[in-house]
C-alpha cells in the first residue's frame, strides 16, 4: 500500500533523520525509498490506551509522518499498569496530551494532531479523510463496529487489534485489498452483559505491548508495501502458553458493509451497551444507599460475586463471597426470600448475578452500581481500588 493522501515522496531526509533511521537505511526493503514512504505517511489511531501506547510509539520512532490520535479519556492510575505512554505525573491529564507530550520526545520530527473527541458517525469521515490508514485500538464494541465501517466505506485498511485478559488477537480488515472486513467475522455485537469490560476481566500488563507492537508492524509493511499482511488471517497469541495461532478469515459475500448487496452505506453507530437495566426485574442501588443500609443495622444479605483472589485485595465487612460462576450451582445456600445486595469489582458482575437471582425466584434482590470500586472512590478511600 502506497501513502494516498501524503504529500510527494521527492522530499529529502535531513541529516539527522538519516542518523535517526540509520538501521531502517540499511534494510534493502527500506532503504531511503522505504523511509521518504513512512514520512510521508499519516494514520488514524482510535484510543491512546493500551494498545494505543506501543503503537503510537513504535510508529513515531518508525518516522511515520503524522499520527492523528483520538481519545477523550483522561489518565487514571488503573490505566499505567499497561499503558506507557503515559506515566505518573500525567494522571488526571487528557490522555491526548499526555501521548503528545511522549510521542514528541520519542521523535519531534513527527507531527502529532491531537483530536479531543469520541470517535462517532459525524466526526469519523473528516477525522480519517487526511489519513492511509486507520489503527484500531479501542476497548468497545460501539467504537469498533465504527471503525471497522469507516475503513470500509473511505477504503483504508484497519489495523485491528484486541485484548483479554492473557489473550489476544491482531488482524487487518481491508475488502478493497481482496480481505474480509470485522463485520464478516462478527455480524452483530454480542448481547449485552456477555462481555466482560476491561476493568471487570483485567489484563495482562504487558499483553498491549505485544499486540501493539504487532499492530504496528503491520501499519508499517502496509505503508512500504512489503511482506505479507495479515490480510484474509487472524493471529491470535495466548500469553499464558506462549502460543501463536493463525486463523483463516474468508470475506461473507452477505456481510452488511463489504458484501455484495451492502446494507450498510453510510456510518451509523450501533446500539450497544453493557447496560441490563431496562429489565423491570432490575433494581440498582448505589454506594451511598449501601453505606445507609449497613448503618442502620437492617437485616440483609450482601453478595460478594467476585472470584477468590480479588477478596484478598478488598472486602466489605459481612459479605458472603459466592464468585459469579459458582452462583447458579450454590444458590441453595441462599434464602431466597431475604432482601439480597449483590456487589463486585465495577458492577458488571453483579448485575449478571441479579438476573440469575431474580430467574430463580428470590423476590427481593438488587446489586450495587459501580462495585466496590464506587465503594473506594466515595465512601472508604481506605479500601484499595484495583
Amino acid at each position: 500500500m502506497e501513502p494516498s493522501s501524503s504529500p510527494t515522496l521527492d522530499m529529502e531526509l535531513t541529516t539527522e533523520e538519516m542518523q535517526r533511521y540509520a538501521r531502517h537505511l540499511s534494510i534493502p526493503d527500506v532503504g531511503i525509498e522505504g523511509q521518504k514512504k513512512l514520512k510521508s505517511a499519516s494514520v488514524l489511531c482510535i484510543g491512546a490506551g493500551g494498545l494505543g501506547s506501543p503503537v503510537t510509539m513504535y510508529l513515531a520512532a518508525a518516522g511515520v509522518g503524522e499520527i492523528h490520535l483520538v481519545d477523550f479519556d483522561v489518565v487514571d492510575f488503573s490505566n499505567l499498569q499497561r499503558q506507557i505512554v503515559h506515566g505518573t505525573s500525567d494522571v488526571g491529564r487528557k490522555k491526548i496530551e499526555s501521548a503528545a507530550g511522549r510521542l514528541s520526545e520519542i521523535n519531534p520530527e513527527v507531527k502529532v494532531h491531537i483530536h479531543d473527541a469520541r470517535l462517532s458517525a459525524e466526526n469519523a469521515r473528516e477525522l480519517a479523510e487526511p489519513c492511509d490508514l486507520i489503527i484500531d485500538g479501542t476497548d468497545n464494541f460501539t467504537t469498533r463496529y465504527l471503525s471497522n465501517d469507516l475503513s470500509v466505506l473511505t477504503q483504508k485498511p484497519n489495523v485491528y487489534g484486541s485484548i483479554f485478559r492473557f489473550e489476544g488477537q491482531v488482524s487487518v480488515f481491508a475488502p478493497h485489498l481482496g480481505g474480509p472486513c470485522y463485520r464478516c467475522l462478527f455480524p452483530t455485537p454480542p448481547d449485552p452483559g456477555q462481555v466482560p469490560s476491561c476493568a471487570e476481566g483485567g489484563v495482562l500488563g504487558v499483553l498491549p505491548g505485544i499486540v501493539g507492537s504487532l499492530q504496528a508492524n503491520e501499519a508499517i509493511k502496509l505503508i512500504l508495501g512489503i511482506g505479507q499482511p495479515l490480510i484474509g488471517r487472524l493471529v491470535h497469541f495466548d500469553a499464558l502458553a506462549f502460543r501463536f495461532r493463525e486463523i483463516k478469515l474468508r470475506r461473507d459475500p452477505e456481510c452488511a458493509v463489504c458484501g455484495e448487496s451492502p446494507s450498510i452505506q453510510e456510518l451509523k453507530e450501533i446500539d450497544f451497551t453493557c447496560d441490563m437495566s431496562q429489565s423491570p426485574e432490575f433494581r440498582e442501588i448505589d454506594v451511598h444507599q449501601l453505606k445507609a443500609r449497613m448503618e442502620d443495622s437492617s437485616s440483609f444479605v450482601l453478595l460478594d460475586v467476585r472470584e477468590h483472589h480479588e477478596i484478598e485485595i478488598a472486602k466489605l465487612p459481612g459479605s458472603t463471597v459466592i464468585p459469579l460462576g459458582e452462583l447458579p450451582e450454590r444458590l441453595g445456600e441462599l434464602d431466597p426470600e431475604a432482601e439480597t445486595i449483590i456487589h463486585c469489582k465495577a458492577g458488571g458482575r453483579s448485575a449478571k448475578a441479579l438476573m440469575i437471582l431474580n430467574d430463580a425466584g428470590f423476590t427481593d434482590a438488587s446489586h450495587v452500581q459501580g462495585g466496590i470500586n464506587a465503594w473506594s472512590t466515595e465512601i472508604d478511600s481506605s479500601v484499595p481500588l484495583y
